[in-house]
């Protein structure tokens, strides 16, 4: 017990550590990209197209005092949710069918490489075109976000140890149960990065398919009609609360999940 406890502050200290080495240079980071953008307007000699780092923060200050800012970020938010939850639901069934079974993986497999391959824009068109518009930000963005975590589950169903695997099978077949209490506890880190890449990509996806379909009260509405102004401090500023509004959702939740210890 006394060894347990002493590794559990070993195990406190080093991870208090780790992050505070790792804030740091995030930060130094972020300023790093404010530094950038100041010099490239500079030497581009345009202030319209490259704003200042200072007015660029004033519009940011300035969108987020708004309501309507919240009311576009809301909007972008529930497509990105509506697509994780019907990308995740088909990605963890061909993961899972593609990591127990060779055969359906390299049938699928031709599939998965053409939806990571396809240009974000052809596919967008091409549900413009079969959809209608209301729906594309959804069924466009699952499309692609599909393959990226259902090789997440599929490699990380591959890697579980086999032992284990015959622990559950000399009492039971593959089912749900088995599914949340074998499969998904051993297959959490995959998962876990797997969705934080989806959200990353996900964000893009959506944006630009707003863009493109002009949804309204929507983020990629906000940055088209900003474009249409020649309003480019605001989209440097929408760009900020893009940045902000992923790492919230894959930080926060990541958090809270290890609050209650589900990873």
């Amino acid at each position: 017990m006394i060894f347990t406890m002493a590794n559990e502050k070993d195990d406190s200290h080093l991870t208090e550590s780790k992050t505070g080495n790792t804030v740091l240079p995030y930060c130094f980071g972020i300023i790093l990209i404010g530094v950038l953008i100041q010099i490239v307007g500079t030497i581009k000699g345009d202030p319209i197209v490259f704003p200042s780092v200072f007015e660029i923060l004033r519009t940011f200050f300035r969108l987020i005092c708004q309501a309507h800012t919240y009311h576009l970020i809301l909007t972008t938010v529930v497509h990105l949710f509506v697509s994780l939850v019907i990308s995740s639901g088909i990605a963890l069934f061909i993961g899972i069918a593609e990591g127990l079974s060779d055969f359906i993986h390299n049938l699928l497999k031709p599939l998965m490489t053409m939806l990571r391959s396809i240009p974000v824009i052809v596919l967008v068109v091409i549900s413009m075109v079969v959809l209608n518009y209301s729906l594309v930000p959804y069924i466009a963005s699952s499309l692609i976000l599909i393959p990226v975590m259902s090789e997440a589950v599929c490699e990380g169903c591959r890697r579980i140890d086999s032992e284990l695997i015959d622990v559950y099978r000399l009492n039971s077949t593959f089912n749900l149960k088995i599914l949340c209490t074998v499969y998904l506890p051993l297959m959490a880190g995959f998962l876990k990065q797997a969705y934080a890449n989806a959200v990353g990509i996900g964000i893009k996806i959506i944006i630009t398919t707003e863009y493109l379909v002009q949804t309204k009260n929507s983020l990629g509405k906000a940055v088209f009609s900003s474009s249409y102004f020649t309003a480019y401090d605001e989209i440097y500023a929408y760009a900020l609360i893009m940045i902000l509004l992923v790492l919230l959702l894959t930080e926060v939740p990541i958090k809270i999940l290890k609050f209650f210890k589900l990873f």
